[in-house]
């Protein structure tokens, strides 16, 4: 199966838990998704204008799915069929397997508690679009397995009451916020789900000019923030920059980056002040105050950063802003990617103010001048995109002494915009990569790669790649956040058999990115697309130390279950018909 982009466009409580909460497996290859050659870069929401007349009882009745492996989906036919001959009580058997000894996942009765919850309609849903749409997202390259339900909520205390009622019957949780992630971080296990929708959690909730932060809920995207800032005329700016419409959520979940990175570093900074966190217990923790700094025991803000929804559900967050500076764009060209990175280091050593650094290879560049929007034709040589920050005079500063360094690294046709229309044109160009990129081959398919070593070992890394897709006949564009090291390939193919060598191109440079110190995952995070290769970049007892955190603070492996750890296997088939293992609510909520 295979889910077509039209429009291109984010966590137990027994320290002493049996460790037989936690089995070990290899995953099935997922399938890629389609990313459309035609695609825009306008994001696609899931439909949300909704009415669900299911309820609990017929719900039970006609509840019958088939799990099929790699690239698994949810076969919800007796339910459509329920749908067409108008009747909501038609009996069809389960098929699903018992569990033995296992506590049984009662996804009926969960449902019937979240409908007593939540009575309005608009927020459970049972509807099988919502179910497939919400396991997905606009970039992945995975189809992720559809929901058994899915609860929009709009508050932290709905996300409370949801986890309870998980708790208590022993199904899985997987978050969603913005749905643009791209390792499979958003599928559903093979036991069936709760799916929490956090992009109804959108509220920017206080705004603190004069300390320069902002707190914000967990379903507000990155560039609403900046634009709303821009709009009250406050010159502060969120400096984290991933695709566009990510979530403040899902930028946490994966530790995400960006073209800003080079400057301002990641989510692994210190821009997160504090978050606040739903438990898998249903206990409610805020990991910080809102000072700029604390040396009050260890940083357990950074302990959900990356964790992807696996150890809590974060709600809220307390974000450092940065001030806005004006800025400028230039852009040189290299005779291949050694001496243009050559270059960037030389740069960066010496301290030049750099905003930004981004760095396309020849064919990227082939592409974008067949792509057409520019009124330009680029040199098809490997190209360097710089930004510049700061005052007039020492934009002017800087770009005399980037257009000096560079020179000795072979650089020509150095080109500093001259104004701010000419700065977003070029800039625009480095956006525009992608797309162009799925226009070069109509009807293909492709594959974002995302891999990242110390910025000396990118020409070796690159160099590899290009290596390996020579070989085996395929076509990748290569861009990337050259000043960290950082680059994603868009690895096209059209059929199946394309399909295989690309998996085969992807895994050689995901190994080659560790073997050269770096890592198979710069900034889309690990879901179930990385997982195989953390015990190499990490090592056993990096990763030994993961499983305990995660088993303390999540025992029944509830929270995301089947992504980040690489050999812990989310819950079983359970019978969806059966009386379920139900856990106490003893464990009061604590907000703070």
């Amino acid at each position: 199966m295979t889910f077509t982009i039209a429009r291109f466009v984010s966590l137990g409580l027994s320290a002493g838990a049996s460790k037989t909460s936690l089995r070990f497996f290899t995953p099935a290859r997922p399938r890629c998704i389609n990313i459309h050659s035609l695609s825009r870069p306008i994001r696609t929401s899931p439909r949300r204008s909704y009415t669900t007349t299911v309820t609990a009882k017929s719900f039970g009745s006609v509840f019958a799915f088939a799990v099929i492996t790699g690239g698994a989906s949810l076969v919800f036919g007796a339910l459509a069929r329920s749908r067409d001959t108008g009747s909501p009580n038609t009996t069809v058997e389960a098929i699903v397997p018992q569990t033995g000894s296992e506590p049984t996942c009662n996804l009926v009765k969960a449902l019937e508690d979240l409908q007593t919850e939540f009575p309005d309609s608009s927020v459970v849903s049972t509807d099988p679009d919502e179910l497939y749409a919400y396991a997905q997202s606009s970039y992945s390259q995975f189809v992720g397995s559809p929901h058994t339900i899915v609860v929009h909520v709009r508050s932290t205390e709905d996300v409370v009451k949801v986890v309870k009622i998980s708790k208590r019957y022993l199904v899985p949780i997987v978050p969603y916020s913005g749905g643009t992630s791209l390792e499979g971080n958003l599928s559903a296990p093979p036991s069936g789900s709760i799916c929490v929708d956090l992009s109804g959690l959108d509220k920017i909730l206080a705004i603190n000019e004069s300390d320069a932060d902002v707190v914000c809920q967990a379903g507000v995207t990155w560039n609403r923030l900046n634009e709303t800032l821009k709009e009250k005329g406050i010159p502060l700016f969120f400096p984290l920059d991933p695709g566009r419409d990510a979530t403040i959520g899902g930028m946490i979940a994966t530790g995400c980056s960006g073209t800003n990175a080079v400057k301002y570093g990641t989510a692994r900074g210190e821009w997160i002040l504090n978050v606040t966190v739903v438990l898998p217990s249903g206990e409610v923790i805020k990991t910080r105050q809102r000072a700029r700094k604390s040396s009050a025991g260890f940083d357990v803000t950074k302990l959900f950063i990356g964790a992807e929804g696996t150890l809590g559900i974060v709600t809220e967050a307390t974000l450092r802003l940065a001030p806005l500076l004006p800025t400028s764009v230039a852009v040189a060209q290299f005779p291949d990617i050694r001496h243009a990175t050559n270059a960037v280091c030389d740069i960066l050593n010496h301290g030049a103010a750099l905003q930004c650094v981004e760095i396309i290879d020849e064919l990227a560049i082939k592409v974008l001048n067949q792509f057409g929007t520019s009124a330009r034709k680029w040199p098809e040589k490997a190209t360097l995109f710089f930004k510049f920050q700061g005052s007039d005079d020492s934009i002017m500063e800087t770009s005399r002494y980037v257009e000096s360094a560079i020179a000795k690294h072979g650089a020509t046709d150095y080109r500093l915009a001259s104004n701010e229309q000419e700065s977003e044109d070029i800039w625009q160009e480095r956006r525009n990569a992608l797309f162009a990129s799925l226009a070069y081959r109509p009807g293909c398919k492709g594959w974002i790669t995302d891999v990242c070593v110390p910025v000396s070992r990118l020409p070796d890394l690159i160099s590899a790649a290009k290596q390996d897709f020579e070989e085996l006949g395929l076509v990748a564009p290569i861009a990337g956040h050259v000043g960290d090291g950082n680059f994603h390939a868009l690895v096209l193919y059209a059929d199946e058999e394309e399909l295989a060598l690309v998996r085969e191109a992807v895994s050689r440079i995901n190994r080659k990115a560790i073997e050269l110190e770096g890592t198979c995952t710069g900034e889309h995070g690990v879901g179930t697309g990385k997982r195989d290769y953390l015990l190499t970049e990490l090592g056993e007892g990096t990763v030994a130390l993961m499983r305990t955190i995660k088993q303390t603070l999540d025992p029944h492996n509830l929270f995301n279950p089947g992504k980040l750890y690489p050999d812990v296997l989310p819950p079983p088939d359970t019978n969806a018909l059966t009386e379920g293992h139900v856990m106490s609510d003893s464990t009061p909520t604590n907000k703070s």
